[in-house]
């Protein structure tokens, strides 16, 4: 039996370090959003933010509101339930096969 402790950790055979660390490099996937260093600039970002979402709101109860007064019966807008609290719990149209 060897005596005290290994001086290297045990490397797996055929990977290099150098490919390892080459495979790191490079710049990231996705989009990069850089954010202003100007104080106007943020004003108007988040004015259009602002608006954006107040456009977007009155759209849609306007049209929730023109298909209520054109149904015969009350329309209700009804939210998805979110699942993310119950992982283990069954999903409807899944098999526990």
């Amino acid at each position: 039996m060897a005596q005290g402790s290994q001086k290297f950790k045990a490397q797996r055979p055929g990977v290099s370090k150098k490919q390892h660390q080459s495979k790191l490099k490079g710049p990231k996937k996705g989009g990069r959003a850089i954010a202003p260093k100007k104080s106007k600039v943020i004003q108007q970002q988040k004015l259009n933010k602002d608006l954006e979402v107040a456009i977007r709101n009155k759209i849609e109860q306007e049209v929730t509101q023109k298909a209520s007064s054109s149904l015969h019966k009350r329309l209700s807008v009804v939210k998805a339930p979110s699942d993310k609290g119950h992982a283990g719990a069954a999903r409807p149209g899944k098999s526990s096969k």
